[in-house]
């Protein structure tokens, strides 16, 4: 009976040590804050803040100008024929629509613009919190904006640093 129970411990102790070996350390880091922190974002931004107004302030002119000739057609509207007014009329709606393309050119190529700029930053980021966790002997990263609960440990301080971020 000694023997069994002293097998049983054995048993229970091998177990226990395995079970502590298998658990994997996890931790988590918010991304999405870890990228807006990084000073190529905050650059890339401002550039793409500059772009967007050129953009801005081309479509806004075109518009004005646009405007205006509608403006100059509707005041000549009475003197002119209606095959002229038909003219004017295709030729306005032709802007319009020239007009309405520019505006979602320029969304796109700000869109594409940002993707482009963003994904070394992404991987800049991502390279970082490898080498932390390596460092830390972390195998798990989550995001924590898929968490529900996030009470184990915060990779965004030590990545930051790892950056250079404060």
């Amino acid at each position: 009976m000694k023997k069994l129970k002293t097998l049983l411990l054995i048993a229970v102790v091998t177990l226990g040590f395995n079970t502590i070996q298998a658990q994997s350390k996890v931790a988590h880091i918010d991304t999405q804050a870890l990228i807006e922190a990084m000073p190529e974002t905050k650059a890339m931004n401002a550039e793409l803040e500059k772009l967007g107004k050129t953009y801005d302030d081309e479509i806004k002119a075109a518009d004005a100008a646009l405007k205006a000739k509608l403006q100059k057609y509707e005041q000549e509207f009475s003197a002119q024929t209606e095959e002229e007014n038909k003219r004017r009329g295709a030729e306005v709606q032709l802007e319009e629509q020239k007009l309405y393309a520019a505006a979602q050119g320029a969304q796109q190529d700000l869109n594409k613009q940002r993707n482009e700029k963003l994904a070394p930053i992404v991987e800049k980021a991502q390279k970082a919190i490898k080498a932390v966790a390596d460092a830390q002997g972390i195998q798990y990263v989550l995001d924590r904006s898929a968490l529900i609960v996030a009470e184990g440990t915060d990779l965004l301080p030590a990545v930051k640093a790892n950056l250079g971020i404060q």
